[in-house]
């Protein structure tokens, strides 16, 4: 699976990595959906520390197509809001 962080760069995570991604998605989508940005970016911070930590950087140029594109980390809530909703980022 490629993970794109905006800004930032892609990232390769093996599918075994789609659970956690998706529990770490999951606390995203519901602090955004309570309204409240308490706890947001602690919530976004532990989703993109995930992505750096157990994926594996790709090269500048190697272009592959991303299977998720989360946001930069100072993303702002209001951003976050209209991403972050329903199902979230990241597919099933």
């Amino acid at each position: 699976m490629i993970v794109r962080i905006s800004g930032e760069g892609q990232y390769r995570l093996d599918d075994a990595d789609a659970p956690r991604l998706d529990e770490l998605e999951g606390q995203v989508v519901a602090i955004v959906e309570r309204g409240s940005e308490d706890g947001f970016l602690d919530a976004l911070k532990g989703l993109l520390d995930y992505v750096r930590s157990h994926g594996t950087p790709l090269a500048d140029d190697e272009l592959e197509g991303s299977d998720v594109i989360l946001p930069p980390s100072d993303v702002s809530f209001d951003e976050a809001a209209k991403d972050f909703t329903g199902e979230g980022l990241i597919p099933d």
